[in-house]
């Protein structure tokens, strides 16, 4: 089974007169994903609450909201999955802000729980001197994935994918390939941002499908052959079998990736080059151990490579879109397009 991802909607919200603009353009994604006029209506409430929130505690520093469409091609899974971002001074409690009346403004404190009850999956992180991030998941009637499901692929994997500011499409993209061992897993940058570069980055991810399931030195060497008449991209394939405990990883150009592992992190290493125009004639897998627990986080150069994981305590805990969310709000450049992706190891 074989998926791609589709990148995030971006919102600035610095100004409540914003909010009903706001409203209505995400609005449009519910309709488009296929929403019943009551469905639509908790993905509303989902926004209002959190655009409340970041209008009273981001202040000055700011906030976003990230939004997109989630829908797999064979129609099982649909909904909407909406990210905010607030740059405020964070909570040291968030699950008691969550009880109704809770509320260090001295308002009805009924934000945090009013999403979460609307939400078919929550996730929140919030640290003092840090901000909030506040994730939700809210699907179509009988269209959530199955509980079982995730912990069947024995990994979980999430991803934060956004545009540069005043493009409609972004430059890098990512997918990935299923099997009853494991996942091919190809995260791309294509050079520049706009057009032309989703053009690259698609080509090349749809070159990555053509791929016969190997080594992912072997299927780079694949993509980059079939996408020659782009104008190039930067990409790495991790690969991991949960039947060995096996992660392989290669990557070409200025792909950045660690294994985060109990007792220390690895970083994960990419050759000079550009897919499609240059390449070297030898390269060689990254054979590293893939055990219950790991985490492997792949980005683009839209992300500051310096991030340090260190700073947010009990962060690892949370769910994979949600971390990659942390460090997009902390560490995005904001001049290219920005891909974060995360996976866990289950078991």
């Amino acid at each position: 089974m074989d998926f791609n991802f589709s990148e995030h909607h971006h919102f600035a919200l610095t100004d409540r007169t914003f909010l009903n603009i706001i409203r209505r353009d995400i609005g449009k994604i519910a309709e488009a994903t296929g929403f019943t006029e009551a469905e639509a209506g908790r993905v509303s409430l989902v926004i209002t609450e959190m655009s409340t929130n970041l209008v009273k505690h981001a202040n000055s520093k700011g906030g976003e909201l990230l939004v997109k469409a989630i829908c797999e091609e064979n129609g099982k899974t649909c909904g909407v999955e909406l990210i905010c971002l607030d740059n405020g001074p964070g909570m040291s409690d968030p699950q008691r802000m969550m009880e109704d009346g809770v509320s260090t403004y001295g308002s009805m404190g009924q934000g945090l729980g009013a999403i979460k009850r609307q939400s078919d999956f929550f996730d929140i992180y919030s640290q003092r001197g840090i901000g909030t991030v506040i994730l939700s998941r809210v699907y179509r009637k009988g269209k959530a994935p199955k509980s079982g499901a995730r912990s069947e692929q024995k990994f979980q994997v999430g991803a934060v994918l956004v545009p540069k500011a005043g493009e409609k499409v972004s430059g890098d993209g990512w997918g990935m390939r299923l099997s009853l061992q494991g996942a091919h897993l190809i995260i791309l940058d294509g050079l520049g941002h706009g057009e032309h570069a989703h053009d690259a980055a698609q080509n090349a991810l749809q070159a990555f499908q053509q791929q016969s399931k190997q080594a992912p030195s072997e299927m780079l060497r694949g993509v980059h052959a079939l996408i020659k008449r782009t104008r190039g991209a930067v990409g790495a394939i991790a690969q991991w079998n949960t039947e060995n405990s096996s992660l392989l990883f290669c990557g070409i150009g200025n792909i950045a990736g660690r294994l985060i592992m109990a007792d220390r992190a690895k970083s994960l290493l990419s050759y000079n080059g550009t897919l499609g125009m240059s390449m070297p004639n030898t390269i060689n897998d990254q054979h590293l151990t893939w055990e219950r627990g790991n985490l492997m986080i792949l980005h683009s150069d839209g992300l500051k490579s310096r991030w340090d994981l260190s700073k947010y305590p009990e962060l690892t805990r949370h769910d994979p879109t949600l971390i990659a969310a942390v460090l997009y709000k902390d560490n995005t450049r904001t001049t290219d397009d920005t891909l974060v992706v995360v996976v866990r190891a289950t078991d």
